[in-house]
């Protein structure tokens, strides 16, 4: 789990204008939430915040004003062509709270000889953890498996202090049997009319 430190600033302008504006400065409007406190409406670094999503479930350390809070992303939103930072939604959160997260679920292995398909039902596994210590992913191995396995959530192995959030007989992989197509009779019937 990674911090990272920004510096952001406060602001009281809104609406489309102002964002735009701040947008020209190469800084992203955001919104700083939870804890049942009024929501802080803030301005960060658009760059180094973008860097700083490159990393899933990242633990953000803001300086706001001399003050330090963390946060988590909870929702960005990006320009779909362009693909830069628009505004972003982050929650505050404090050492030793549990927080909900998702985290990317990764394989390791190879399936057993003979051709068999891997689904993941499920790219993505909903856990419970520590803010300071969300994993940014899970790994599993699908050494040897055949077809007709299946991966559920609770065969997962989690980091220390990582619980699910799911129900854990959740099928999160499993493994198919490839199967060739056999030729039909119409497409035979067909070509012999020609």
């Amino acid at each position: 789990m990674s911090e990272v430190k920004l510096a952001a600033e406060t602001r009281t302008e809104f609406g489309k204008g102002a964002a735009r504006r701040i947008r020209r400065e190469s800084k992203v409007p955001g919104v700083l939430y939870g804890h049942g406190a009024d929501p802080v409406h803030i301005t960060l670094p658009g760059h180094e915040l973008l860097l700083a999503l490159r990393t899933p479930n990242v633990l953000l350390s803001l300086d706001i004003e001399g003050k330090t809070q963390l946060a988590i992303p909870k929702a960005v939103q990006r320009d779909a062509i362009k693909g830069f930072l628009e505004h972003v939604d982050l929650l505050t959160v404090t050492r030793g709270e549990k927080v909900t997260v998702e985290v990317y679920v990764h394989t390791e292995g190879e399936l057993a000889p003979g051709a068999f398909l891997l689904e993941h039902v499920l790219s993505t596994l909903t856990v419970e953890a520590e803010a300071t210590h969300i994993p940014e992913s899970v790994t599993v191995s699908i050494e040897g498996l055949e077809a007709g396995a299946s991966i559920l959530a609770k065969d997962i192995p989690l980091p220390e202090g990582t619980t699910l959030a799911i129900d854990e007989d959740a099928v999160v992989l499993q493994v198919l049997s490839a199967q060739a197509e056999e030729p039909t009779e119409e497409s035979g019937e067909e070509t012999a009319e020609i």
